[in-house]
């Protein structure tokens, strides 16, 4: 377990995202936000500048697609505070890169293996406070293609290997925070 991590999860518009926020700012720790998002379309850029206008303007910005755990280790220390939002987004740039939309994943590929043990060592090693975001999307039926319903089962074993490694885990729902862990 991580000494100091803490996961929030939840549906879209949940609050998830505000909550963590305020929960690194109440820490009274430097935060750097990491953002996993790749920007897509006018909409989503919409959506991001969002999150960018509510948070301090103060906190340093790493933008980490794809190598999350270099990331992680290269803005984590002792003294401060690390959020990460989110999973979700980083986990479909890992499955559907530019050169591959997902019609051919037969299973997990190497690379995104790689990339999802090499995150979990990081989070393992972090020394300061670490806050992660990432979508419950597992409560809904079961997919109908088989590209959807690879990325549901791995988002749900991300989401249980981080919240088995989180010291607390909050479930999100309508704003409210449900204390799941700690």
């Amino acid at each position: 377990m991580t000494p100091d991590l803490t996961f929030i999860l939840g549906g879209a518009r949940s609050g998830k995202s505000a909550h963590a926020e305020q929960l690194a700012d109440g820490s009274g720790l430097p935060v750097t936000y990491i953002a996993t998002a790749r920007i897509g379309d006018a909409e989503f850029e919409q959506r991001v500048q969002l999150h960018r206008e509510r948070r301090p303007a103060h906190w340093p910005l790493v933008e980490a697609p794809l190598d999350l755990a270099g990331a992680l280790r290269a803005a984590d220390r002792a003294d401060g505070c690390v959020l990460i939002d989110c999973l979700t987004l980083w986990l479909a740039n890992l499955l559907f890169s530019s050169d591959n939309d997902g019609d051919d994943i037969a299973g997990l590929p190497e690379r995104a293996q790689a990339a999802l043990a090499d995150f979990d060592a990081a989070l393992a090693d972090a020394r300061g406070k670490v806050i992660v975001v990432s979508n419950e999307i597992g409560l809904g039926v079961v997919p109908l293609g088989s590209v959807t319903r690879l990325y549901v089962d791995e988002l749900g074993r991300l989401n249980q290997r981080v919240a088995a490694a989180s010291a607390r885990a909050v479930l999100m729902a309508a704003g409210l925070p449900l204390v799941l862990k700690g």
